[in-house]
């Protein structure tokens, strides 16, 4: 290729997608397939996906959508009935109140977030992220052209942010705080007392606006849920994204929703009018038998949850490099492996982070996790527990095995 085709080929893309990083997980998944295409065995824990079905209510609610005739285009934030249901549920199981305008249904929770950051944050502006966090927050803040600004929770807290660490970093330009409660990758869950404080931190900057990600609300191992928009001083200023790809088993029917102001609710509506419109018909009447079918399929499944946690937990005990508080919600472990840094495989590379110690536990032991590095933990790495027994105890068995190998 000459220079001239090598510099042509390099401006084809835009400035802002060159600047993407591709996630992660989704890099880890496919080296996991790739593997899997040659034969091998490899236990893939490296995806955030509930290895159950979704309900069958919920089923037979799209196919009857379908049937009735629910194969048109849809109003952009959602058909009114869901987000009046989306309400209802915000009121009775948050204690928020708000109306079907404040609601914006979107193709997964994912989306939302996306059309909060992109309607909110300016060029320079600065976005707190809690980390560690979901791999997608930081390079939304990119794709808004806002400078992120990470606050790393210590291990010894839990992983959780504190509301001292949250003021120090409070500057002018701060625009946007983005955090998850139960929390992925870590599956700390703040407590009411812990957020009361970041209420009160945020309260004293009116400039300051807070995604609130709970997609993993249901999934909570120590009672109490507290939504940061319960506190009435800053609700105004809270847009919380929620959805039903965890908690109902439905991560392949993408429905998300947010709730905000009206006036944050509409430019989510103006954004998402752009680029893909109103969320699938069939999956929006899906999401609503979901929410008309109560919790009792989502507490069956958070049972299994914390079984699979605790099974997890025991045999971690198992390997000494790893730290590893307890989680208190999703389905993850997130442990430190720094003890690992430095060491070396059996066929000489010395293992220097996260990311290497990971290829080595997928090429060596077949089993894929992802670095903590895309978390914003660069000492950790995070394994999903959202797998069947024997799989998770095979998983850590060869863990074990292969790290032992490690001098």
């Amino acid at each position: 290729m000459s220079t001239t085709d090598a510099v042509l080929a390099s401006s084809v893309l835009s400035d802002r997608i060159s600047a993407l990083q591709e996630s992660q997980t989704i890099a880890m998944a496919k080296k996991a397939r790739e593997l899997m295409a040659q034969g091998i065995d490899v236990i893939n824990l490296s995806f955030g996906e509930p290895d159950f079905q979704t309900p069958e209510y919920i089923r037979e609610a799209a196919k009857k959508a379908m049937d009735d005739g629910y194969t048109k285009y849809m109003p952009v934030p959602g058909y009114v009935d869901l987000r009046t249901a989306i309400a209802d549920k915000l009121r009775r199981e948050n204690n928020l109140d708000y109306q079907c305008e404040n609601i914006v249904v979107s193709t997964g929770a994912k989306q939302a977030l996306a059309n909060a950051v992109l309607s909110l944050v300016n060029p320079g502006d600065e976005v707190i992220v809690f980390a560690p966090y979901w791999v997608s927050y930081e390079e939304m803040v990119r794709l808004a052209e806002g400078v992120s600004v990470t606050l790393l929770g210590t291990l010894e807290n839990d992983y959780k942010v504190t509301a001292a660490q949250l003021e120090e970093a409070i500057t002018p330009r701060t625009k946007l705080i983005m955090y998850s409660s139960p929390c992925n990758p870590t599956g700390s869950v703040f407590t009411r007392e812990e957020l009361a404080g970041i209420a009160e931190v945020v309260a004293r900057y009116p400039q300051i606006h807070v995604i609130a990600d709970e997609i993993y609300e249901y999934i909570n191992f120590v009672g109490e849920h507290v939504s940061l928009a319960q506190f009435a001083d800053i609700k105004d200023r809270v847009i919380t994204v929620n959805g039903f790809s965890k908690g109902y088993a439905m991560t392949g029917w993408r429905v998300g929703y947010l709730a905000a102001t009206k006036q944050i609710a509409a430019a989510c509506e103006k954004m998402q009018s752009q680029i893909t419109s109103g969320t699938c018909s069939v999956a929006q009447r899906a999401a609503l038998a979901a929410l008309e079918g109560g919790r009792s399929s989502a507490d069956e499944m958070v049972a299994a949850y914390r079984r699979r946690r605790d099974l997890v937990l025991e045999q971690v005990k198992e390997i000494s490099g790893f730290k590893t508080p307890t989680p208190s919600g999703a389905f993850y472990i997130f442990p430190d492996v720094s003890a690992y840094f430095g060491r070396t495989t059996p066929e000489g590379s010395v293992i220097n982070n996260a990311t290497d110690l990971a290829l080595y536990m997928l090429n060596d032991g077949h089993v894929a996790a992802v670095t903590g590095e895309a978390f914003g933990a660069p000492n950790c790495i995070r394994f999903s527990t959202a797998a069947a027994d024997e799989k998770l105890q095979e998983a850590f068995r060869r863990l074990k095995v292969s790290l032992d190998k490690l001098a």
